[in-house]
């Protein structure tokens, strides 16, 4: 990692100009990043490219005002104008009664360890070959006609955040990724699936041959799908699209949404709004975890929390400004780049693992929808009105019987949240992440 203390001493000499030029409070965060990605297609390269960058974002406050500039120039000579222009911003701005800096007493003294670094740059060729491996293992499949291609990147990121309140902190993290994409059939008979995996550390990555083995494997079971009848029964979600009830639960519990009242959760805080059997946790602090980190935006030490217990919501996710919205304290959620304000979001998020198998789930119902992948983005926050298209297979007799597509899945998440039965098999791929889940009762419209 570079220096870190060169980094803080960049920004608190920031902060101590703003402070000069007539800024009551002020923070800034300096983001530094580091990518190299490759793409093929068929054999045949298609991009090789390695890209460095650098952002700078100071927010600053007077009285109840306040403002952010940001740039990617941190030469000395522009820091003068950049800060002028930030304190003019802040004078001209409307008053907000919410916004400023934590309390000192709140700031986080110290930060955890939580692996987050791969200090390994991986060579060039190595990238090249985990694309390729996983592109031919894919075309080596029998009945894959064609190829969408196969990438492989690697990401460096370094985070320096610092405040007048006295926070100031650095941490880094890293990222491994390889991905496929394949197509089955000929004309209009062609269908495409994909895979991919996606770790913070080089030595966590899934073997790019079974990615690439993965993804044919699911596209060829898409061939010839199946129209079906419009009907009322239970849906299965594959964990490929499960944590999309998760997000939409997230989504109904920010703080943002709750303040302004435009949540159908807005009104559940302590009640139960999913069986007993359901626990869904929040821990930033997870080992490695996709979207672990060891501060929040504002300079705030997060905390693992259970933000649905046995059923029961428990919290909301909130920053320092929705939490005085509320009356509340924050919960360590705050998010935030260099050109906008914090606002909350969840961490490492997931659906606790059930009792059953998924095997069995699918024996259980009988006859359903099997979904494998969603399509649009068709949720009405404000009601829980809940429609969006998917494809995925029909279950008869407590089988996968044959791929379906073109249907819409409709239903109410309230109800959704009611009505689901999650299997035991979690497991942590997306940063959100969910096992399989059955909800019963839903509308599946097809022809």
């Amino acid at each position: 990692m570079p220096d870190a203390s060169a980094h803080l001493d960049f920004l608190n000499d920031l902060l101590a100009r703003a402070k000069k030029a007539g800024a009551d409070a002020a923070d800034a965060v300096m983001v530094e990043g580091w990518s190299i990605s490759h793409a093929r297609r068929l054999g045949k390269l298609e991009k090789l490219e390695r890209a460095e960058g650098q952002d700078l974002g100071l927010r600053v406050f007077v009285g109840k005002r306040q403002a952010i500039v940001s740039t990617s120039d941190r030469s000395r000579q522009t820091l003068d104008p950049l800060v002028e222009r930030a304190v003019a911003m802040a004078k001209a701005a409307p008053e907000d009664p919410f916004c400023g800096l934590a309390d000192p007493a709140e700031i986080a003294r110290s930060i955890a360890d939580l692996d987050l670094l791969d200090p390994v740059e991986p060579p060039t060729d190595l990238l090249v070959e985990r694309a390729r491996a996983a592109e031919e293992a894919a075309m080596a499949v029998k009945g894959i006609t064609n190829s969408e291609g196969a990438e492989a990147g690697w990401g460096r990121t370094t985070v320096a955040l610092a405040a007048t309140n006295g926070f100031a902190a650095t941490y880094g993290r890293s990222s491994h990724s390889v991905s496929v994409a394949v197509i089955a059939g000929e004309g209009t008979g062609m269908e495409r699936d994909y895979d991919w995996s996606s770790v913070i550390h080089s030595g966590d990555l899934e073997d790019p041959a079974t990615v690439g083995k993965r993804a044919a494997e699911r596209t060829l079971k898409r061939l010839n799908p199946r129209k079906i009848e419009t009907c009322k029964c239970p849906v299965i979600y594959d964990t490929r699209v499960s944590s999309g009830i998760v997000r939409h639960l997230a989504g109904a519990i920010n703080g943002a949404a709750i303040a302004r009242g435009t949540s159908f959760l807005k009104s559940k805080l302590g009640q139960k709004i999913f069986p007993d059997s359901v626990t869904i946790v929040d821990d930033p602090f997870r080992k490695r975890g996709l979207n672990s980190k060891p501060v929040d935006g504002e300079g705030l030490l997060p905390a693992r929390r259970a933000i649905v217990d046995k059923g029961v919501l428990t919290t909301w996710i909130l920053d320092l400004r929705s939490a005085r919205q509320l009356g509340l304290k924050s919960t360590g959620h705050a998010s935030r780049g260099t050109s906008s304000p914090p606002g909350p979001s969840t961490t490492n998020l997931w659906l606790e693992p059930g009792a059953v198998s998924r095997e069995a789930m699918i024996r259980e119902v009988g006859t359903g929808l099997y979904i494998t992948e969603m399509i649009g983005m068709g949720v009405n926050q404000v009601t829980g009105d809940y429609s969006r298209g998917a494809t995925g297979f029909w279950i008869e007799n407590g089988e996968l019987a044959y791929p379906v597509s073109e249907i819409t899945v409709a239903g109410n998440l309230s109800e959704m949240f009611r009505n689901l039965t999650a299997a035991n098999d979690l497991t942590f791929r997306y940063g959100t992440d969910a096992p399989t889940l059955r909800i019963d009762g839903l509308t599946v419209a097809g022809r």
